[in-house]
C-alpha cells in the first residue's frame, strides 16, 4: 500500500473534484496545492483564477499567498481583484476553492471570528476573496480539518455564503439559482450536498477511516447513505507531483 500522510491524501481527493477544462478560483493553502495537483496530472488544461489577478498562470512551485508573483508566472492575463471578481459575475467561474475555519451542514464558511462577532475569542483573517468567489462561482469546493468544533450546526458568522439556512435561501438573498456548495474535503471524509434539503452529506471515508468516527466528529446529523465507499488514495504519481509542488513542505509535511 502507497504511504501517504493526511494532508497528501486531503490533496489529492480533492484535486479528484476538478476538471480538465473548468475555470476554478483558488485560495491560498491546501486549494492552490489541490488545484496544481489536478493541473500537473488529470486536468492539464484547468484554468486557475487567483484573486490579485493572475489569470490561467503555469504555477511553477506553491505561492505563499494568492499575491506571490509566482501566481502570474506564464499567465494569459494580469488583470485585478476585481477583473477576477467580474469574470465571476459573468457566470465564467466554474469552482471556487476555498478553506474556512468553520464550515456548517449547509456549507457556509466563517473565516471571520469565533465567538461573539464584537468580542471574539479568536479574530481570523476574514473573507479576502472568499465571499465574491463563493457567491459567483457556480459550484463551490471547502477544505476544513474534521472536528466538532471545526464542523458545527450553525457557523457563528457567515464569511461564504453556503446554502445559508436550507433550500431557496441563496436564490432569496440574490445569488444566482443552480450555484452553491459541492463538495467538502476533510482528513477523514469527501462530503457533498442533498439537492433536496442542501443538507451536507457522506459521499466516502478515507482509507482506515470508519462512518462512526466520521459521526462522531461531526457538530452536527450528517446525512449518511446506506453504502459508503472509500476514498481513492493519491498514487505514486501524485505524491512525486505534491513534492514537486511543495519542495521546501510549506504545506505537504511529513
Amino acid at each position: 500500500m502507497t504511504d501517504f500522510t493526511p494532508i497528501e491524501l486531503m490533496a489529492a481527493v480533492a484535486s479528484h473534484q476538478l476538471e480538465d477544462g473548468k475555470i476554478v478560483g483558488v485560495g491560498t493553502g491546501l486549494p492552490m496545492i489541490a488545484s496544481l495537483l489536478a493541473q500537473k496530472t488529470h486536468a492539464p488544461n484547468l484554468i486557475i483564477f487567483f484573486e490579485a489577478g493572475s489569470m490561467a498562470p503555469m504555477v511553477p512551485t506553491l505561492p505563499i499567498s494568492v499575491g506571490d508573483s509566482r501566481c502570474g508566472f506564464r499567465s494569459v492575463a494580469a488583470t485585478s481583484l476585481a477583473g477576477i471578481m467580474e469574470t465571476g459575475q459573468r457566470g465564467l467561474i466554474d469552482y471556487a476553492f476555498l478553506g474556512g475555519a468553520e464550515v456548517d451542514m449547509y456549507g457556509n464558511i466563517n473565516s471571520t471570528v469565533i465567538g461573539d462577532h464584537d468580542h471574539p475569542k479568536t479574530r481570523l483573517p476574514g473573507s479576502g476573496g472568499a465571499n465574491d468567489f463563493g457567491s459567483l462561482s457556480w459550484r463551490t469546493i471547502i477544505i476544513a480539518r474534521h472536528d466538532r468544533a471545526k464542523l458545527p450546526e450553525r457557523v457563528g458568522f457567515i464569511t461564504t455564503p453556503g446554502y445559508i439556512d436550507g433550500p431557496g435561501a441563496r436564490e432569496k438573498a440574490g445569488l444566482s439559482p443552480g450555484t452553491g456548495p459541492y463538495r467538502v474535503i476533510t482528513n477523514l471524509a469527501l462530503m457533498g450536498f442533498d439537492e433536496d434539503t442542501c443538507r451536507m452529506k457522506l459521499i466516502s471515508v478515507h482509507p482506515g477511516v470508519t462512518v462512526e468516527q466520521v459521526k462522531e466528529n461531526t457538530g452536527f446529523d450528517l446525512m449518511i447513505p446506506d453504502d459508503v465507499p472509500t476514498s481513492q488514495p493519491p498514487t505514486e504519481e501524485e505524491l512525486g507531483r505534491l513534492k514537486e509542488i511543495d519542495p521546501a513542505g510549506i504545506i505537504i509535511k511529513r
